[in-house]
């Protein structure tokens, strides 16, 4: 019974344990895929997502940023959370026009290797959410 106390401070070493284990299974093409991109930016946070390519969760000036990579380090793209004054007055014109009756969940800036630069918009919706990507100009582009 005297154990039993201790189990709480194992799950924590484990989890901390745990934590920095995922950093550290970044390749190493990636972690430098990631230092050529973001010179300065030395301690993100790496998570590995359901395509199996890598997240780097980091700041600058404040503002926090995921940046995607592949396996072999090829960067994806870079999103950072937007509030919705922050959308370009075209996209929020189409919003009240098309998408008057959805409530947003959330807002993001992001610039892809693929796509460019783009503002994704994030509608709840029973089940899975809708994505909806937009240029500045307010065209839909998804």
């Amino acid at each position: 019974m005297k154990y039993l106390k201790t189990i709480p401070y194992i799950i924590i070493i484990a989890l901390t344990f745990s934590c920095n284990t995922i950093q550290a299974q970044a390749p190493k093409a990636v972690q430098s895929a990631f230092e050529n991109k973001y010179p300065g930016e030395n301690d993100p946070d790496w998570e590995k997502d359901s395509n199996g390519n890598y997240e780097a969760h980091f700041k600058q000036k404040g503002e926090k940023y995921r940046a995607d990579f592949s396996p072999n380090g090829q960067w994806i793209e870079t999103e950072s959370s937007i509030s919705k004054g922050d959308l370009p007055k075209a996209i929020k014109a189409v919003i009240k026009d098309k998408y008057k009756d959805e409530t947003i969940t959330e807002i993001e800036y992001v610039t892809s290797a693929s796509k460019g630069t783009f503002y994704d918009v994030e509608f709840k919706r029973k089940g899975k959410n809708k994505d909806v990507e937009f240029r500045a100009n307010g065209n839909i582009i998804n």
